[in-house]
């Protein structure tokens, strides 16, 4: 259980190590397809926000996006985030929400939802990142 910080706000929240982000890294790092690692762990924000960084259309990447961003809410809320606070990019669980973000913002923006973009940049930022910063993830 985590105790809110009363002078600095939430502590970061940290996902565990373990779980379906863990499992399609190892499935991505031994060559497994991103579409292969989502249809085996489809409550991966990981897998989906790779699909969504691979796609070639930006209405197929806001899809996937979405979908990733929704797993990651998910996976956040049973960790103890209650809607604000740190996200630390540097932690490698917390990667492929931050991953799926950042691409719905990018496929937001390309399709047109520059107020759905404006959101996810903002919550990168709130998240203690940036959409740089996570790009450089994908790297």
């Amino acid at each position: 259980m985590s105790h809110e910080n009363l002078l600095d706000g939430p502590a970061p929240t940290l996902l565990a190590a373990a779980g379906p982000d863990a499992a399609v890294r190892a499935a991505l790092a031994a060559g497994t397809g991103a579409r292969d690692a989502a249809r085996a762990e489809p409550a991966s924000s990981l897998a989906w926000a790779v699909l969504a960084e691979e796609a070639d259309d930006a209405v197929e990447s806001y899809a996937y996006a979405r979908t990733g961003y929704h797993r990651g809410l998910d996976a956040l809320r049973r960790a103890g985030w209650r809607g604000r606070g740190p996200i630390p990019a540097a932690h490698e669980p917390n990667q492929g929400f931050l991953r799926a973000l950042a691409a719905l913002g990018r496929a937001a923006a390309a399709i047109g939802e520059d107020d759905e973009a404006q959101r996810c940049a903002q919550f990168l930022l709130d998240s203690g990142t940036s959409a740089d910063e996570v790009a450089a993830l994908s790297s």
